[in-house]
């Protein structure tokens, strides 16, 4: 078991032991438990996968970051995190509507990499979302 605090802008989104946390990092998925090497790497938009002491396993949307591993625990810092009861699915599939449509426009006024990454994001809650 290691000490895992997930962080968001907003708040401590999640705070316990854990016995492995499974994130995609920069260059794939990386598996965390205790023991895990030292390491600071950027994270992507994906789920967070949760092993808890007690066997279970929570699933959480979680943004961009960075994920710091150290001796005594880790700790997600990221844009944002959900539990898949929590991802309000009907305004997830609008976002992801509206993010294909901006994609789809042909127009200098778009910021393409920002409608990407709001695409991105809305796909991995609704497969969060769909997992509960």
């Amino acid at each position: 078991m290691f000490r895992l605090k997930v962080v968001t802008p907003q708040r401590v989104f999640f705070e316990a032991a854990v016995k492995t946390l499974v994130i995609r990092g920069i260059e794939g998925d990386l598996a965390v438990m205790k023991g895990t090497t030292p390491l600071l790497t950027p994270t992507k938009i994906s789920v967070a996968t949760l092993h808890l002491e007690d066997g279970t396993r929570k699933l959480a949307a979680v943004g961009r970051g960075y994920i710091a591993v150290e001796k005594n625990g880790a700790t997600l810092v990221t844009e944002s995190a959900e539990w898949p009861e929590d991802i309000d699915v009907a305004r997830a599939e609008a976002a992801k509507k509206r993010a294909e449509s901006y994609l789809n426009t042909q127009s200098e006024d778009i910021d393409y990499e920002r409608a990407r990454i709001a695409l991105l994001k809305a796909i991995n809650r609704i497969n969060v979302a769909g997992k509960k």
